[in-house]
């Protein structure tokens, strides 16, 4: 204990203070120890009651009063008791202070002479060299901004009635450190006159506490200035920014996503609602307009929320906000708390609306051209690369920038060697044109094989001035033909085992069944619609479709079954094991299901049907394997007549009935002899000269018990019938016989016939057309022209090209009918012999209402004009398809707006009626234009 303390505490008896001087961190343990020790025992409570007030810094009135009674008791009853507590009570204070690091020090008012322990100064950032003993001495190390203050605030501490008064400063060390020191005190004794003798009070080095409240006032700081910029770059950004709790109301929201999705008043509104909240305010305000809100909340998939994957979700959600299409491209992800547990979720989304519509519109726009994959580029003389069109960049993956100025050679897969280039510039400089397949490589260092042509392009000197290369990326055909040389037994497209394997496996069925006295069924199964997909969307996705469609009836069956594809969309199922024959029919249905199922491919929903024939094994005659594909396939044929997406069972004694009833063949070719079939013809008009150009014929059945019917109720059934020739020649000698008619009353047109895929690629069809023509001397054959679809000429382009070249050597010409609904490439449009390409109704009906068919319209005419081919639109219902037609500079039209299909003879007296509307004389004077729907 130092000696300098020691009357100061024994003072404090006598001083019997009213007032709690010293503040501190101390614990209050000793404090409650001796109170306890004064209710228990009546005994030394003095020493730990005076050491736990002293030490926690803490004389309060009430406690010293407690003090002076429990001393005076104390005394009054073993005084020699107290002088051994006080011993042991100084002792606990010194350690009590030591342990608090608090500086007790008594100040002599009159003297100003301080008195404290300088061995505690230490704490105080005072060592004992520095150490002062007056107040002046001691003020002189606090800081000089502090001094007046402290100076004020002690002389008001002094003044009478003042009440124990406590400020905070800082002092300076002798190394020119700074610590802040917080300092109680209160006046302790006071002479008869109020002024002040003694002042008693604790000071205790506050310099961490400041420092660490500082940090919390810098950090505070910056997170309202984080929170600030935040707010400010959350509110600036075009995306959608939110912040959910778990019951997926909102915590946060910018101001795209109150002002584009919610319509809320302001960011703050969101706050505490959630989506369902704000949709039904929308739906309530526009009862009457289902789609104004038709937007469901903002809410990741079932099974895929944040807050249960824990983590990020990325997602699309569609539909309508205020009345207008709304795409979200959302990203959501959970944040937690510290200790790890999921509050809730934050997301951004981006309104990719127009991004998709755009999308759709390219892809809408370019199905005309779906199959055109020809890779163009364009060189210099010298070589160097001049221009590449977007086929380029697709197959080789160069952009257009990076090829500019560049070589071809830097295609160069080193596949192949030098002598190849040398033989193929050899004949290049000898012919102008070389053509062939080469290797290549991608930008990606990917090895691809290319049908290339390369033309020399002369100038006016003769001299090659550019070369144009045109390819195409054969390499999915080069891998087919090595899958289908490496595989000998399972088909390459779907894996599926093919007819050799199917074979084998059959007859082994065929053995088992007679070892154990069980049947099999086979099962012959053709794709219903799997034509009109390819001609369609092409046979990339309709390959796809095959692969998905054979996967899923390959599951419909069992484990022990055969599922194999011949060929094309033919596929046969073998079903051994089989009780009774029908123990097939739910595996026959589930494959019927399977196959009928609607199939994505590229964003198309595709559908096809299956038509099954079935046959059974063993039977009453000895069959082999190939009898039984030959009775399925028969039965699958009768399935297709009767009406598809079912199956029929082969049955040998029903099948020779069955041969015998094809009757709607029979009637079509009855009513053939019996003249029950006649043309009607629909009007071709020149919309800028007001003239009728010519007529469609266009076939119709009168038959007895249902009257006229359109070809679409009949032709069908004959396709790919022999009895599909005889009609199709039947249509064209009446026709020429009605030309001829026309003729000779004065009227000179020009007669389409369609002519049918199937009769087209008749060996003999330029032979029969001759004949026909001969037979009809009266018709000029320049005014027959034959109308194909453009998906019979692709079965073997070079087959109807030819065909076609013969039929124009006889003065015909063919008009490319329905164009862009089928399998469209440039290279078919440019070897096919055809001088008219005519629009199918379907895009034409609705361009004045959908962009996308606009601009479908629109490349077809530019296409046509490309090309130097005559268009004609189809579909024409109204003036302003006409006007539209004339502005995009197509004149040439026909269609319900301008004269229904009528009989031959009504034709002579229409074309005199016939009124060309005003309008689209004044349209024929103007230049063609870019229309707009807008």
């Amino acid at each position: 204990m130092n000696r300098p303390l020691l009357p100061m505490l024994r003072r404090l008896r006598g001083w019997r203070l009213n007032v709690a001087l010293v503040t501190g961190t101390v614990s209050g343990a000793l404090l409650i120890v001796a109170l306890m020790d004064l209710l228990l025992n009546r005994t030394i409570t003095a020493d730990y009651l005076l050491t736990g007030l002293v030490a926690s810094g803490l004389v309060a009135p009430a406690a010293l009063g407690l003090l002076d009674r429990v001393l005076t008791e104390t005394y009054g009853r073993d005084r020699a008791l107290l002088n051994d507590s006080r011993l042991r009570t100084e002792g606990r204070l010194a350690m009590a202070i030591d342990v608090t690091q608090i500086v007790l020090w008594e100040l002599d008012i009159n003297t100003r002479r301080l008195i404290y322990d300088e061995s505690q100064l230490a704490s105080l950032g005072i060592f004992p060299h520095e150490a002062l003993d007056t107040l002046e001495g001691w003020i002189d190390h606090v800081h000089p901004e502090d001094r007046a203050p402290l100076i004020a605030r002690i002389e008001q501490g002094l003044a009478p009635g003042a009440r124990p008064f406590d400020f905070e400063y800082r002092l300076v060390d002798a190394a020119g450190g700074t610590h802040w020191i917080h300092t109680r005190a209160r006046v302790s004794s006071r002479a008869a006159s109020g002024a002040p003798l003694l002042a008693l009070g604790t000071s205790m080095n506050i310099t961490a506490r400041k420092r660490t409240e500082e940090a919390l006032r810098a950090s505070e700081t910056r997170a309202r200035e984080l929170a600030v910029l935040l707010r400010l770059m959350c509110d600036n950004v075009p995306d959608l920014i939110w912040a959910k709790d778990p019951d997926r109301r909102y915590l946060f929201a910018n101001k795209a996503l109150c002002g584009r999705l919610l319509n809320a008043a302001d960011t703050e509104e969101p706050v505490g609602r959630t989506d369902d909240y704000f949709a039904d305010r929308e739906r309530s305000r526009h009862p009457d307009d289902p789609q104004w809100h038709a937007f469901g909340p903002i809410a990741s998939p079932a099974g895929a929320s944040p807050l249960v994957t824990h983590s990020t979700a990325i997602f699309e959600a569609t539909g309508t906000v205020q009345g207008q299409p709304l795409v979200l491209e959302i990203h959501e992800a959970p944040f937690y708390d510290a200790s790890g547990t999921v509050i809730g979720t934050v997301g951004s989304a981006r309104d990719v609306t127009e991004r998709k519509r755009a999308e759709e519109q390219l892809h809408l726009a370019a199905s005309v051209f779906t199959h055109a994959r020809e890779g163009i580029m364009i060189t210099a003389a010298d070589g160097a690369i001049i221009d590449v069109n977007d086929a380029f960049t697709r197959i080789t993956g160069y952009t257009r920038d990076e090829v500019l100025g560049r070589n071809p050679r830097m295609l160069n897969s080193g596949i192949q060697d030098r002598s190849f280039f040398v033989a193929m510039w050899k004949e290049l400089v000898a012919t102008g044109r070389w053509s062939g397949e080469v290797w290549n490589r991608r930008c990606g260092g990917e090895i691809y094989a290319a049908l290339q042509t390369i033309s020399a392009v002369p100038g006016k000197d003769g001299r090659p001035r550019h070369y144009v290369a045109l390819f195409s990326d054969i390499t999915r055909v080069k891998e087919q033909e090595r899958q289908l040389e490496r595989s000998a037994h399972y088909d390459a497209l779907t894996g599926l085992p093919n007819r050799l394997l199917l074979g084998d496996r059959l007859r082994q069925a065929m053995a088992q069944a007679d070892r154990h006295a069980t049947q099999l069924a086979v099962a012959y199964l053709d794709l219903d619609g799997f034509k009109t997909v390819n001609d369609v969307h092409g046979h990339d996705v309709g390959d796809r479709l095959l692969v998905a469609v054979s996967a899923r009836m390959r599951e419909a069956l069992r484990e022990a079954d055969t599922f194999a594809r011949l060929g094309g969309d033919e596929f046969v199922a073998v079903l051994p094991d089989l009780g009774d024959a029908g123990g097939s029919e739910a595996l026959l249905g589930r494959v019927l299901a399977a196959a009928a199922s609607p199939i994505e491919v590229d964003g198309n929903a595709l559908q096809v049907s299956a038509s099954l024939g079935v046959t059974y094994y063993p039977q009453g005659e000895g069959v082999d394997a190939d009898h039984l594909l030959r009775q399925a396939d028969q039965a699958m044929y009768e399935a297709k007549l009767a009406g598809r997406n079912c199956y029929h069972v082969f049955d040998a004694d029903h099948d020779r009935d069955v041969r015998g009833r094809h009757a709607n063949l029979e009637r079509m070719r009855q009513a053939l002899a019996r003249g029950e079939f006649e043309l009607h013809y629909q009007p071709k008009v020149n919309l800028a000269t007001g003239t009728v150009v010519g007529v469609e014929a266009l076939i119709r059945w009168r038959y007895p018990a249902q009257g006229l019917l359109p070809p679409i109720d009949f032709l069908p059934i004959v396709e790919g019938h022999p009895l599909d020739v005889d009609i199709g020649e039947w249509v064209l000698a009446r026709a020429l016989e009605d030309l001829a008619a026309w003729r000779a009353a004065g009227l000179r047109l020009e007669v389409s016939v369609n002519v049918s895929p199937y009769h087209l690629q008749r060996k003999d069809f330029v032979e029969r057309l001759q004949a026909i023509l001969a037979a009809h001397p009266e018709a000029e054959a320049a005014a027959l022209k034959l109308e194909v679809l453009e998906t019979s000429a692709f079965a073997d382009l070079e087959r109807v090209t030819t065909i076609m070249a013969g039929c124009r050597a006889l003065g015909v010409r063919f008009a490319l009918d329905d164009f862009g609904t089928g399998y469209s490439s440039l290279t078919y449009l440019r070897r096919l012999p055809v001088e008219e390409i005519k629009m199918d109704r379907s895009f034409v009906q609705d361009m004045l209402e959908d962009d996308d068919d606009l601009a479908i319209v629109t490349g077809v005419l530019g296409l046509a004009r490309a090309f130097q081919r005559e268009p004609i639109a189809e579909g024409v219902e109204s003036v302003a398809h006409g006007a539209a037609l004339l502005k995009l500079g197509c004149p040439l039209v026909q269609g319900f707006g301008i004269a229904e299909p009528m009989p031959a003879a009504e034709i002579a007296d229409w074309v005199r009626a016939w009124p060309a509307d005003p309008c689209w004389r004044e349209l024929a004077t103007r230049p063609a234009q870019v229309v707009s729907l807008r």
